[in-house]
């Protein structure tokens, strides 16, 4: 900035304030006070030639005050008569929303997670799945109807998907969502569409195409690639069993994997995308099927890379009962857990093998609740995080060793969670309940 140590005087709301050129260019160029300087950051010649007058603003001066003291300090304060949908809402005027989003919570870290608030649904009936959007928002699927909401947990229009069971969500940006559904007996429906994330409208559906004709299928687990690609578990009335590959941008199907006799892949609970192996990740676990079936996919070539199945081994009753999975690429592992938390590992270095069991992580061996949940696990910035019954477990280290738990008083059981735009979501059974958890921000030096 060529010109730093000149004022600028603001008459907000009938309200005087002065500050400076660097406060203001603080705000970044898309901001209200962008159009205040000229390509090179210089303040425009209106303000220096006269410096006297000051620029008029008819909006709220004390949100203004506090959010020019962010824009001075980094730090937002935000006294008690001031509603924070008020301050968001000038926030939103003056282009600074990201501004105070990174504000009211820290960079990502499991071990600094603190309970920022709750959310009561207002959909009836067990919740199917939340998932983190990448702005700091969410969805939520209870049965047939998919509730959005925006990183001020502000609720949009829901998604009614008339009565089709919502089996995923997934967000492709923070403006869409592709939610996955069963086909509904007697009609051609189910699949899937893509949706606009603010006004529940229907953008358009991704097809299944089989010797040449359009199929009605069920969508099952989804995942995403880095190349826009949409990959879905499918289940059609005839051959149509495997994994769908879309593209994101034109809805169009580019590929199908079909499932293999003697194997499962249509009835996928999980899919996770590799960008280091561009592989994905399939698993169909305990109590989907009588057996587990866990999978690496290779599209370039169709081909069958990895996999590993507790047909036929010799283990327990619990151990048996792998509940989720997930791929840990730096490791070339396979994480599993079972019914009681406990963490296992597979060798991807080789097909077929055996789960190496950890016992270290058993805390809850016990009596069970009587409506359990079944563990989730998440991968995030080198944490590890497992979800059982009322609580979520941190593990880190290269021995995954357990560092923290998260736990509120009230919900039930977790019955899924997810993490996404520096915020933890956990989707509670019993009392139709998400929690919402955050780092406090970086101190201010």
């Amino acid at each position: 900035m060529g010109i730093q140590r000149d004022r600028i005087k603001i008459n907000v709301g009938g309200k005087l304030f002065e500050t400076t050129a660097t406060t203001l260019a603080n705000a970044g160029r898309n901001s209200f006070f962008g159009a205040l300087f000229d390509e090179n950051w210089d303040l425009n010649s209106h303000f220096i030639n006269n410096s006297n007058e000051s620029l008029f603003i008819d909006r709220n001066p004390d949100c203004f005050s506090i959010l020019l003291d962010l824009l001075r300090t980094g730090d937002l304060n935000i006294p008690p008569n001031i509603p924070e949908r008020l301050l968001y809402r000038e926030a939103s005027f003056y282009g600074l929303l990201d501004h105070v989003r990174s504000a009211k919570w820290g960079p990502f870290d499991g071990n600094r997670l603190r309970l920022a608030c709750s959310v009561t649904g207002q959909a009836p009936g067990d919740g199917t799945a939340i998932r983190a959007g990448p702005d700091g928002g969410c969805c939520v699927a209870h049965g047939s109807m998919v509730r959005v909401y925006d990183w001020m947990l502000e609720e949009h229009p829901p998604i009614n998907l008339d009565y089709q069971r919502v089996n995923d969500i997934g967000w492709v940006d923070s403006e869409n969502v592709v939610i996955s559904v069963c086909e509904r007996l007697g009609s051609r429906d189910g699949g899937m569409g893509l949706f606009s994330a603010s006004t529940g409208d229907l953008r358009f559906k991704f097809q299944v195409s089989h010797d040449n004709q359009v199929k009605s299928y069920t969508a099952g687990a989804l995942s995403f690639s880095s190349d826009y690609k949409i990959f879905s578990s499918c289940k059609g009335r005839s051959n149509e069993y495997g994994i769908g590959v879309w593209d994101q941008v034109t809805g169009k199907q580019i590929d199908f994997f079909y499932e293999s006799p003697g194997w499962s892949l249509g009835d996928a609970d999980k899919l996770q995308w590799l960008n280091g192996s561009n592989c994905l990740l399939v698993a169909t676990l305990f109590p989907r099927k009588d057996n587990c079936y866990i999978s690496l996919l290779d599209f370039r070539d169709k081909n069958m890379v990895w996999f590993w199945s507790d047909i036929g081994a010799h283990l327990t009753v619990d151990e048996k009962r792998v509940r989720d999975a997930i791929a840990m690429e730096e490791s070339n592992s396979i994480c599993v857990v079972n019914e009681y938390e406990d963490l296992g590992f597979i060798d991807l270095r080789m097909s077929g093998g055996s789960v190496r069991w950890s016992s270290r992580s058993r805390l809850m061996k016990g009596k069970m609740p009587d409506e359990p949940c079944y563990p989730k696990l998440a991968l995030h910035e080198g944490q590890l995080f497992s979800s059982m019954n009322d609580s979520i477990s941190v593990f880190c280290g290269p021995d995954w060793v357990l560092t923290s738990r998260l736990r509120r008083s009230y919900g039930g059981s977790i019955c899924d969670f997810s993490i996404g735009g520096d915020r933890l979501f956990a989707l509670h059974s019993e009392e139709n309940v998400f929690d919402i958890w955050e780092c406090p921000p970086s101190p201010i030096i």
